[in-house]
């Protein structure tokens, strides 16, 4: 049985973060895929500032994106096996017609950030 484990309480927004001109995703790699960085990779969420979700399918229904003042959550639910994997939080910011991202990860098998 796959069980629920958090390792930490959320990823902190850093100072000055405006949630009005970034976004978040959540995006996981499977196990085996970390020495190829183009391989393994799935979208998972698209958490935007109007606070509507965007969910992957494989997720949809298990899995919550929320945030507080200071953290920004991904409740799972209903683990299945092929949920183990490398979590990233990606933070996108548009400005102009260029994109950047900034990435936070928890290893194989957490639940949250």
């Amino acid at each position: 049985q796959v069980q629920l484990v958090e390792t930490g309480g959320g990823v902190v927004f850093p100072e000055g973060y405006n949630f009005t001109i970034y976004e978040i995703h959540w995006i996981r790699q499977t196990p085996g895929k970390e020495q190829k960085p183009d391989q393994g990779l799935e979208w998972l969420v698209h958490y935007h500032k109007s606070s509507r979700n965007y969910y992957s399918p494989t997720i949809q229904g298990r899995f919550v994106a929320s945030k507080d003042s200071s953290n920004f959550y991904l409740q799972m639910s209903n683990l299945k096996a092929e949920d183990a994997a490398v979590y990233y939080c990606v933070r996108t910011f548009n400005h102009a017609g260029r994109m950047t991202t900034e990435t936070s990860s928890d290893s194989a098998g957490s639940s949250a950030l």
